[in-house]
């Protein structure tokens, strides 16, 4: 069982985090072209298929911890120190998109931005993305790993 729980822990993350950190970082050049050329269909598109990538694939993610519970649960490491350091990041990182990242891509969307918001969202976007490849690497190297790296 702990095996399934590990790959659609791992599958999630791959499937919804992967499109959320893609899309997000995406979002900032894409709404300044839209900015640049405010009456540009496509350019004003792209910014809203981005913004609604984001949001669905960020409320598909709430697979990850989950299942991520039930992992850590089944493989008796819930209080081991690199998985609470990964909690800790992984609700920083929800709390940076649902906080910075979204609200600042809708105020975009619905063409009340300006350039400095793509500057702001572009550096919350990397903190984001920052917060979640920290967790990866955690995930990956975390002590007492059984794959012996």
């Amino acid at each position: 069982m702990t095996k399934f729980l590990l790959a659609v822990h791992v599958l999630a993350a791959i499937v919804a985090i992967g499109p959320v950190t893609v899309a997000a970082s995406m979002f900032p050049p894409a709404a300044r072209r839209a900015l640049a050329a405010p009456d540009d269909a496509r350019a004003s598109e792209t910014v809203r298929l981005l913004h609604r990538i984001c949001q669905a694939y960020a409320a598909v993610g709430l697979a990850v911890p989950v299942f991520g519970f039930a992992t850590a649960g089944a493989m008796g490491v819930m209080g081991d120190p690199w998985l609470i350091t990964s909690i800790v990041l992984t609700v920083l990182a929800a709390g940076v998109l649902l906080v910075l990242v979204l609200p600042r891509q809708e105020v975009l969307v619905e063409g009340a931005g300006a350039r400095e918001t793509t500057v702001q969202l572009a550096m919350f976007t990397g903190v984001f993305n920052l917060l979640w490849a920290t967790v990866t690497i955690l995930m990956i190297v975390r002590p007492g790993s059984t794959t012996g790296a």
